[in-house]
């Protein structure tokens, strides 16, 4: 069996694409030219049961002949394409151009959704990246050494309900909160460069006129109804780093609906730097 993988940045696709190649499926991937790592090229060098088509991200048509031609009726997207870039640098072609003046909002859910109908009318039904990775989704529970204590706790609570809502307009996934008060909320620029921001924010504060508490809690979570088939919560090893470097103490995501890449380090870094991550319930 064939599975197309569209692909775009970061270290999700070739995670994918080891779990589908494990699971002895050939595997055609869509590259996208301004999203995806060239690495992707020298796994097809290594192996033959892997083809790679570079097309640039506003080509809808090329992607479905690209794959009927392949033979592939069932697909994965892994990988960020940033939000900026679906809105801003695309050149779309007359199909992705037809779909964008029929959108009701230009949310990336409202996207990628009309882009999944597209390609299921054509024949290619696009299926959860999950599916493959499971034993990938946080579970329940405390993953670190040490668990968040009663402030970090309080501030879980309250960052869930607001990164509920906020999420729920597909604004965004995550919120920082620092003395269950809402630092920093995502919106295109992703988690990382939020977290980022939220610790340029408490530093600016004068800290004998600040009422809030320095150390930030990180609050992320999945849409109300998230569709697993794209844009599927991650945390990595660069989130953490981001962490260290905003002073932030706590990350809390949701169980079962998250995927942690490279969860041996990412949890040895948290333990090292005194960081509290926990998986919570919906």
């Amino acid at each position: 069996m064939k599975l197309g993988l569209i692909a775009g940045n970061g270290r999700f696709p070739f995670l994918l694409l080891d779990a589908a190649r494990a699971e002895g499926l050939t595997v055609v991937v869509a590259a996208i030219r301004e999203e995806t790592d060239p690495e992707i090229d020298l796994r097809a060098t290594a192996d033959d049961q892997i083809t790679v088509h570079w097309l640039s991200l506003g080509e809808l048509s090329r992607l479905i002949e690209t794959f009927q031609n392949e033979g592939v009726t069932r697909a994965v997207m892994a990988g960020q394409v940033k939000h900026k870039q679906i809105f801003s640098s695309i050149r779309p072609d007359w199909r992705l151009a037809k779909l964008l003046l029929n959108l009701r909002t230009r949310s990336t859910d409202m996207l990628l959704g009309a882009v999944a109908k597209v390609l299921g009318d054509e024949g290619i039904e696009l299926v959860s990246s999950t599916s493959y990775l499971e034993p990938l989704l946080a579970q329940e529970g405390v993953l670190t050494t040490r668990s968040p204590d009663e402030a970090e706790t309080k501030d879980i609570a309250y960052g869930l309900g607001v990164a509920r809502a906020v999420a729920g307009f597909d604004i965004g996934q995550t919120v920082v909160v620092a003395a269950q008060a809402c630092v920093a909320v995502e919106a295109m620029e992703g988690t990382d460069a939020t977290i980022a921001r939220a610790g340029e924010l408490m530093r600016s504060l004068d800290g004998d006129a600040s009422t809030l508490g320095r150390r930030l809690t990180v609050v992320k979570v999945a849409k109300p109804n998230q569709d697993m088939r794209f844009d599927v919560p991650v945390v990595g090893i660069r989130t953490v780093e981001a962490m260290i470097e905003a002073e932030a103490s706590c990350l809390s995501v949701e169980a079962g609906r998250t995927l942690l890449f490279d969860r041996a380090s990412l949890i040895e870094r948290a333990d090292k730097s005194g960081i509290a991550i926990v998986a919570s319930p919906r």
